[in-house]
């Protein structure tokens, strides 16, 4: 009963005993992957060794490779009820044979080796750029990135080009007998490749890099001009990752990036005026709102005490006199909390010398 063929996998008979042998031997190289990366990391922490950047990646192609071990494994194992088979068969077996197109178990194989090449070569880079940019007293975590995805890119491009000449097709005759298909596909597709475009030019460019703080302007539905402060987080072919002060991780298109007007508070100067606007009642002696908004903004340890603190008459409002407090400060991802803290001390100082902010009011006739 468990020997009975189920079905076939090239020139292999799969039998129960067959799937229960795969079951084991991917379940032990599982739990062999996990101990190998746990005795690695034990080691590394017994031996004071920091798992960061080439070690971490060494690491991962270590624990990584038992796979790879088990795969060989599994297909010896089909040796049990098919003993007049070898190894070699198996390669050479034809999944497809047509005459303009053969595919063998072989070129599977020959497919996933080259990709996982490729991704060991990936690490194999990022340990070499890790090791100079480190080396480097100019050392920016940015420009290394810049590099690393570039570099991703162009081995896993090497790497698809050379599994079609794996395969035997002619990339010549694909491209010229697909040319109409290709034009469709690019009219559809006008909005991916532009953003593909954008993310080259982000990455070579340079003026937006991971951890940049920006300030993303936009015009909202109504009309209205809305903007994101947020952190670069990772830049893709397509898309970026930025994370708002809210936490939330936002995935926007590459395009917003360089089509509409980005403020990066990370390159330039370091410091920007703030603006925190007040209403008073009409009345109010307005030498003493300048020496408590000045006395507020100068309490703040963020202030910058060495540029000047102005208060000014914005306008003559409907509802009070509308003062504005202008200082100057880091250009921090927490100066909302700072303005908050700031205002906080406003309203103390206001309470204390009993100045009033008004509110609108509205009245009310009810005629009978």
């Amino acid at each position: 009963m468990l020997s009975t063929t189920l079905f076939n996998i090239g020139p292999f008979n799969i039998c129960l005993w067959n799937l229960f042998f795969l079951a084991i031997i991917f379940l032990i190289a599982a739990i062999l992957r996990r101990v190998v990366h746990r005795l690695l990391k034990n080691y590394a922490k017994s031996a004071n060794i920091n798992l960061q950047g080439r070690r971490l990646t060494w690491l991962k192609l270590i624990s990584q490779s038992v796979y790879l071990l088990a795969i060989y494994v599994g297909v010896l194992s089909f040796k049990f009820n098919n003993k007049n088979i070898t190894f070699g068969d198996f390669l050479d077996f034809k999944i497809i044979n047509l005459k303009s197109f053969q595919l063998e178990f072989y070129d599977i194989l020959a497919i996933v080796s080259v990709f996982f090449g490729a991704r060991i070569l990936v690490n194999l880079v990022r340990l070499y750029l890790s090791r100079k940019f480190r080396k480097s007293e100019s050392h920016d975590l940015a420009t290394e990135y810049v590099y690393m995805q570039v570099s991703r890119y162009v081995i896993y491009v090497f790497s698809i080009l050379f599994c079609f000449q794996i395969l035997n097709i002619d990339l010549t005759l694909l491209l010229t007998g697909s040319a109409a298909i290709l034009v469709g596909i690019g009219l559809g597709l006008q909005d991916v490749f532009k953003d593909m475009f954008a993310g080259v030019v982000l990455l070579f460019e340079g003026n937006i890099r991971v951890g940049d703080i920006v300030e993303i302007n936009s015009t909202g539905k109504s009309g209205s001009n809305e903007s994101i402060i947020a952190k670069i987080v990772k830049i893709n072919v397509r898309t970026t990752q930025i994370q708002t002060r809210d936490g939330n991780v936002l995935i926007i298109p590459n395009t917003r990036l360089t089509q509409e007007q980005v403020e990066n508070w990370s390159h330039g100067s370091e410091l920007s005026r703030f603006i925190i606007d007040v209403t008073v009642d009409y009345g109010t002696d307005t030498e003493l709102i300048q020496r408590l908004l000045k006395q507020a903004a100068l309490s703040h340890p963020k202030v910058k005490t060495n540029h000047p603190i102005l208060v000014r008459l914005a306008r003559f409002g409907t509802s009070g006199l509308e003062m504005e407090l202008v200082f100057w400060a880091d250009q921090s991802w927490d100066i909302n909390n700072y303005k908050s803290e700031i205002r906080l001390e406003i309203d103390r100082l206001f309470r204390e010398n009993k100045i009033i902010i008004p509110y609108p009011k509205r009245s009310v006739i009810i005629e009978k």
